[in-house]
């Protein structure tokens, strides 16, 4: 078992042994935070499914209504008009065959990938690659798409996905600590509603068993079931 510093224990120690409000839950982060640098906010939802069964998986997208804090870079396969569009909207990197080539050769410095669907041919090659990191375009998330301008839009804006992990936990940034406690109540609420909205039909018994906010290097505070029906509100 790792060893946890001194100031991580006296973080740790300020968390009482209860469930929190979103509120009281983002309060308690901001004040327990011992680092220099401005840490991002997570959550970690333990989910009652079983996502080895298909029809248990639970995925989707939410854009946070005060983004994520970070600065995304994103890459857009795309040819012909689309390619002005994707300009036109923030991407960083808008291309075909050639960023294929680039990325086979190692290039990995940008953050999400759109492409249209006629640019899956030249994108298919790269599953290897972008599939481990979570990154290949999907049209289930709006990442394949023709309209690649508000893909590009909405990723530059603060859209977060989520998707349940093999042990049936989501985790997912909610952005950083430096923001306001409202702006980060407000982003909680969106990502459990978007998760809570995820709910797979065949999903059965308690959907949502646990729920835990943590900045990057801080104490896990446990959120108090409450929040669910408060946010389904």
């Amino acid at each position: 078992m790792p060893k946890h510093g001194k100031k991580y224990n006296q973080a740790a120690q300020a968390v009482e042994e209860r469930s929190y409000g979103i509120d009281e839950a983002v309060a308690k982060a901001k004040e327990a935070s011992f680092v220099k640098f401005d840490e991002t906010l997570e959550i970690a939802m333990r989910l009652g499914v079983d996502p080895k069964h298909a029809d248990q998986m639970v995925r989707g997208t939410v854009v946070l209504p005060h983004g994520t804090g970070r600065t995304v870079r994103v890459l857009v396969f795309a040819g012909g008009e689309k390619v002005k569009e994707a300009e036109d909207a923030g991407a960083d990197f808008v291309g075909g065959d050639e960023l294929a080539d680039k990325i086979q050769g190692g290039w990995l410095d940008f953050d999400a990938v759109v492409a249209t669907p006629d640019m899956m041919r030249v994108v298919g090659k790269l599953g290897r690659v972008l599939g481990p990191r979570g990154m290949m375009p999907n049209p289930k998330v709006g990442t394949v798409t023709f309209d690649v301008a508000k893909a590009v839009e909405e990723i530059k804006a603060g859209k977060v996905e989520f998707r349940v992990d093999k042990t049936g936990i989501i985790h997912a940034p909610l952005g950083k600590l430096s923001f306001t406690e409202e702006q980060l109540q407000a982003n909680v609420q969106a990502l459990i509603s978007a998760v809570m909205k995820a709910k797979p039909a065949a999903a059965k018994g308690k959907y949502v068993r646990s729920m835990n906010l943590a900045s990057t290097m801080g104490p896990g505070i446990k959120l108090d079931e409450s929040v669910l029906t408060a946010v389904e509100a």
